[in-house]
């Protein structure tokens, strides 16, 4: 009787084998799918987002496809100790674009703002430079490098500033004035 019951058990285990397999194969093609389709979704939303310009400075060099195309322009108001407000030709030709305009730190440097030794008068002053050259204060602001501490993101909301971080990289194409980005501004392009 013993070997009866264990040769039903082999026959049974050999029976779920197929539909085990079969069940991995099914669950390995879903999340296929599932990847394929979230990738295509990511596609789509970064070709209809809004693509943003990065460096915008009269002291760095921009392609002026870059600057037609680009709906977003992130503009660094005192850039190499140089302040845009000095340059009103250059302003009024920002604001004739019609592009919308945010801040993009002071000076640009590196981990400007992710450590906490920004002090408000920084801001503060990165927001006069700006409103002396558009005549309107920035309601945008994006950090330099994307580094941007807590006690430093409390004081930019103070400042009633919306943030854009790592997440508007993720779904919106963002292109670099000098092509000075992580990626460059062709690979950007085609994804």
């Amino acid at each position: 009787m013993k070997k009866t019951k264990n040769k039903g058990k082999k026959k049974n285990q050999k029976k779920n084998k197929p539909n085990q397999t079969k069940l991995i194969i099914l669950l390995i093609l879903l999340v296929v799918i599932i990847l394929i389709i979230l990738e295509l979704n990511l596609f789509l939303i970064r070709a209809l987002a809004p693509k943003n310009l990065d460096d915008v400075s009269p002291g760095i060099p921009c392609e002026k496809e870059l600057m037609q195309e680009a709906d977003i322009y992130w503009i660094i108001p005192k850039f190499s100790g140089k302040k845009i407000s000095d340059n009103q030709t250059w302003c009024e030709e920002i604001l004739k674009s019609g592009k919308e305009i945010g801040l993009h730190g002071l000076q640009h440097t590196y981990n400007e703002f992710a450590t906490n030794e920004t002090k408000e008068t920084e801001l503060k002053e990165a927001i006069n430079i700006f409103e002396k050259c558009f005549g309107y204060k920035p309601i945008m602001f994006k950090a330099p490098q994307l580094k941007l501490s807590e006690e430093n993101e409390k004081l930019l909301k103070e400042y009633n500033l919306t943030i854009v971080g790592n997440f508007n990289s993720l779904t919106h194409k963002v292109y670099h004035c000098n092509d000075t980005g992580v990626f460059s501004n062709k690979a950007i392009n085609i994804f």
